[in-house]
């Protein structure tokens, strides 16, 4: 059988990193055989592109199509491979982040991304997506609270990050049957409850 493919997406400092730990924890207290994984990155290759993609600046099209040679990578080499052999794949990011960032934060027309969707993906979405939603303040907050180097992302302006959440919003509202949008600043504890509501109901 199959295994099933969950996406995390937000805002950095929407918390994900933490939620992905627990949420990967439920399903294997679950009994499910899971894999963790990242975009950009989530093979050699990937991380590779990670590198360049977070720190070297470039110009939108590159970027976009750097995101989505790490992508088809990822699939070949670890998401399809995981789901034919039934395991289930939690993944920090994915196209959604695509369409919010380079299309919705930078401008990048949602045709062009439609494109390399198809063509990347041929068909291929995740069973479920969970949206940490959280305002900029909160999440830019978070962020510089970590007191590390910021990457190229990171270093944007509030604005971006507004552009990038209504897309990722408006994402979730055009594709309501698999988002599920939470409330990440609501308390560690009540998050929690809601995903394992949200694991006893997938599984």
């Amino acid at each position: 059988m199959r295994g099933k493919f969950i996406t995390l997406e937000g805002l950095d400092g929407a918390g994900k990193s933490t939620h992905l730990a627990r949420l990967v924890a439920l399903l294997r207290q679950a009994g499910k055989p899971v894999v963790q994984t990242r975009e950009p990155g989530g093979t050699p290759l990937g991380e590779k592109l990670r590198g360049l993609l977070l720190a070297e600046p470039m110009h939108l099209e590159t970027e976009a199509l750097l995101m989505f040679a790490a992508r088809r990578e990822h699939l070949d080499k670890v998401i399809l491979p995981a789901l034919e052999r039934g395991d289930w794949v939690v993944c920090d990011r994915f196209t959604d982040a695509s369409f919010a960032y380079q299309g919705g934060g930078r401008g990048l027309s949602v045709e062009k991304l439609g494109i390399l969707e198809n063509w990347v993906q041929d068909g291929l979405d995740p069973d479920l997506t969970l949206l940490f939603d959280v305002s900029t303040e909160i999440a830019l907050g978070r962020v510089k609270s970590m007191g590390r180097e910021l990457d190229r992302f990171e270093q944007e302006k509030q604005e971006f990050f507004e552009r990038v959440r209504a897309a990722y919003l408006a994402r979730a509202r055009a594709n309501a049957a698999r988002f599920r949008v939470i409330d990440s600043g609501k308390t560690l504890d009540s998050i929690n409850v809601e995903l394992e509501e949200i694991v006893s109901g997938v599984c």
